[in-house]
């Protein structure tokens, strides 16, 4: 298990809140346009969705619960949440307005904190991963393969990741650039502790590696405002013989709109996904003018979710590229934000997404073309040298 201090969440357990996919911003900035004809196979699924209550009346109910409470002297985050517990939504999520605007920054390309990635060993201890060039970490010389032992004096062995990295950005108290935190290292026989200065720092989900001659890695950590552009700028500067490996491994999602976009970087146009909400078809269509003609692998896992679902499903389906991997997560679900009185926001499941040849990957993820484990990106360098010249 891996992560870092951008996509940490609240230690509330929130059904749902750490695998949000946003949707929800497209939806309300009005950029997915596009209804498509009734399908014959999807008749008997919108009878039933016309029996149940419309998204609006599950919205309303939870704004209604939270309404009464706060009327109440009660907490409407917290009745906003048994409103949802009830709803059976698995993937709904309710975030105080505080958690809510601080995961769309992290979405717009940045995150306060000390620039370290981690993960959590066999035996429980938390070891860095990486650490951000010029981020406070970096400036105090901490290194990858350094173990971190404590943050503020707790001890962190044993800690869920996520956990930890909450306590790096400080969430409980709302830490904000500028603020202390104290941590406990190692590195072989040395232990020492140091402070830093938490700082707003960028996200940097996009990288660009070239292992081979020939082979240019672009890795996207997570969909967030620029990765398109930057993705877009990697194939552009690509030499014309160089095959693309856009690895996908372990991206949870992100921002809908960046995924689509970054379609657009292999596709000349045409259909991305398909989406309903209420029973009604929408689609979700790529620019033209996309580079359709260098080879080009997706590597995926079982970390792959959400929208980067949808572009491997897109890429796969078009013909445009080989997936290698394992199979991905398998959240397939739409949702969208509502307001609640007390400043929280509650997302609820609208509807459910399918790739552009029909295929529905809530609960079920997506198939690799070819299954690969630790040796993946060889495989993949492998399939690209056997693609040809692009030329």
């Amino acid at each position: 298990m891996s992560g870092r201090e951008l996509f940490s969440r609240p230690r509330r357990n929130r059904r749902g809140a750490a695998l949000a996919l946003f949707f929800a911003g497209v939806l309300a900035a009005g950029a997915v346009t596009g209804t498509l004809p009734e399908r014959g196979q999807d008749r008997e699924n919108e009878a039933a969705q016309r029996s149940e209550p419309t998204s609006a009346a599950r919205h309303e109910a939870v704004r209604r619960a939270a309404a009464e409470a706060m009327a109440a002297g009660e907490s409407p985050t917290e009745a906003a949440e048994r409103a949802v517990s009830r709803s059976g939504d698995r993937w709904a999520a309710v975030y105080s307005s505080g958690e809510y605007a601080e995961f769309q920054e992290a979405l717009d390309g940045e995150y306060t904190g000390v620039g370290l990635w981690a993960r959590r060993t066999r035996d429980g201890r938390i070891e860095v991963t990486r650490v951000q060039p010029g981020s406070p970490a970096a400036g105090a010389g901490i290194r990858r393969g350094d173990g971190l032992r404590s943050v503020d004096g707790r001890a962190v062995d044993g800690l869920p990741v996520t956990e930890t990295v909450s306590l790096l950005r400080g969430d409980a108290e709302g830490a904000t650039a500028g603020t202390p935190v104290t941590l406990g290292l190692s590195r072989g026989e040395r232990a020492w502790r140091l402070t830093l200065h938490r700082a707003r720092l960028s996200t940097d989900s996009v990288t660009v590696t070239h292992p081979v001659s020939g082979v240019a890695v672009v890795r996207v950590a997570a969909f967030t405002k620029g990765s398109a552009d930057a993705v877009r700028g990697a194939v552009r500067r690509a030499p014309a013989d160089t095959g693309i490996v856009l690895d996908l491994r372990g991206n949870s999602g992100g921002l809908v709109t960046e995924a689509v976009s970054t379609a657009s970087a292999f596709l000349d146009g045409g259909l991305v996904a398909t989406y309903d909400v209420d029973g009604a078809q929408r689609a979700l269509h790529a620019a033209s003018g996309g580079d359709t003609a260098r080879p080009l692998v997706v590597l995926v896992d079982g970390g792959t979710m959400s929208a980067a679902e949808m572009l491997t499903g897109a890429l796969q389906d078009r013909g445009r590229a080989v997936v290698i991997g394992s199979r991905t997560f398998g959240k397939g679900s739409v949702q969208m934000p509502t307001d609640l009185p007390d400043g929280s926001v509650a997302e609820l499941t609208v509807g459910h997404y399918r790739t552009p040849l029909g295929h529905a990957v809530d609960g079920r993820g997506i198939t690799p073309d070819l299954d690969a484990g630790a040796g993946a990106l060889e495989r993949a360098e492998t399939v690209l040298t056997g693609l040809g010249d692009p030329s």
